[in-house]
């Protein structure tokens, strides 16, 4: 840490030299503009980069399985690249295929250009177009929807119901990698948190809260896949898996209430009320799993893992309510 004397200068303004060394590396010579944002009882200076998008480039020769394509693609779009260019000797039409599948499942990414050795994506968004508030709000609705659909297709057996389900995953996932991007984004540069409209720790968060979203999301596709395994559920299990589904969901509804509250005692008594809520979901696994064990062994195997995916539920929303109480704990 290196420390500088404010001085007075013109009997009006404050003035402080900055770091030889850091000007240095950053370009940072007599003339250059500089950027100022101040955060509470901080404030950050960066050099004045303008509105540059920020490009990165990527070799995928040999990358022809689906899934490392994808997770390449993908793992460049949430780093916070704005211009991604993927290059090879000789880009396959398959890989073409894969990429343009995988932009599709990105928010904001598009194919802007081809050629035989390189095909180029560009986030067509800038991150003031992006609430990351929305899109957590709108993870709420669809994963939570999702496992009460699952479950309702478990118990009716509703094989249509569950492909359903299982393609709304993709819609969380989409909108999952937007918040970790935006994200990444407000860590590396102070602007995107203005942009924003919220704090970097608020941000953080909203991120840590969407990936228990997306976690919910994920169990409710296990389920609604489980689903078409097992046959119509009847009596008093149906009912159990029901009041178990029911008392699951209430943990991470009232933990989003909790972060998303602009009062923060509002915020801390309903966090707190989620996570007194798991105890009793607990119970009622622990009662429908006693209940299964009486079927036949596939069946009490599969819902079994029915009663895990929902008592996790609980769990990711218990985490929710735990970033609900870190937004609203007093800042030192």
């Amino acid at each position: 840490m290196e420390t500088r004397k404010v001085q007075l200068t013109g009997g009006s303004t404050y003035t402080v030299s900055l770091p030889k060394e850091w000007a240095t590396e950053n370009g940072v010579e007599s003339g250059s503009i500089v950027e100022f944002y101040a955060e509470d009882d901080l404030l950050l200076v960066s050099p004045q980069h303008g509105n540059d998008h920020v490009e990165g480039t990527l070799d995928v020769t040999g990358l022809e399985n689906r899934h490392e394509l994808t997770r390449a693609v993908m793992t460049m779009y949430v780093s916070g690249f704005d211009i991604i260019r993927l290059e090879a000797a000789r880009i396959t039409a398959e890989q073409r295929r894969i990429i343009r599948d995988a932009t599709q499942g990105l928010v904001g990414l598009e194919m802007i250009e081809e050629t035989a050795d390189r095909v180029v994506l560009q986030d067509l968004l800038d991150s003031s177009e992006l609430s990351v508030l929305n899109a957590i709000t709108r993870m709420r609705l669809v994963s939570l929807t999702m496992l009460s659909d699952a479950v309702e297709a478990l118990i009716e057996d509703d094989n249509d119901l569950a492909e359903d389900v299982m393609q709304r995953d993709d819609d969380v996932d989409r909108l999952w990698y937007m918040v970790s991007r935006v994200f990444r984004t407000v860590l590396r540069n102070p602007t995107a948190a203005n942009e924003i409209g919220f704090p970097r720790e608020t941000v953080f968060d909203y991120q840590s809260s969407a990936r228990q979203l997306e976690r919910i999301a994920d169990h409710a596709t296990k389920i609604a896949g489980l689903s078409q395994e097992i046959d119509e559920i009847t009596g008093e299990t149906a009912d159990l898996l029901d009041q178990l589904e029911t008392e699951a969901i209430a943990v991470p509804e009232t933990a989003m209430d909790a972060l998303l509250a602009d009062d923060n005692d509002e915020a801390v008594e309903l966090a707190n009320e989620a996570r007194s809520r798991i105890p009793e979901v607990d119970e009622t696994a622990r009662e429908v799993d006693g209940k299964v064990r009486e079927l036949d062994p596939q069946s009490a195997q599969l819902l079994g893992r029915v009663v895990d995916s929902l008592s996790r539920t609980a769990d990711y929303g218990g985490n929710i309510a735990e970033s609900a109480l870190q937004k609203a704990a007093p800042r030192p």
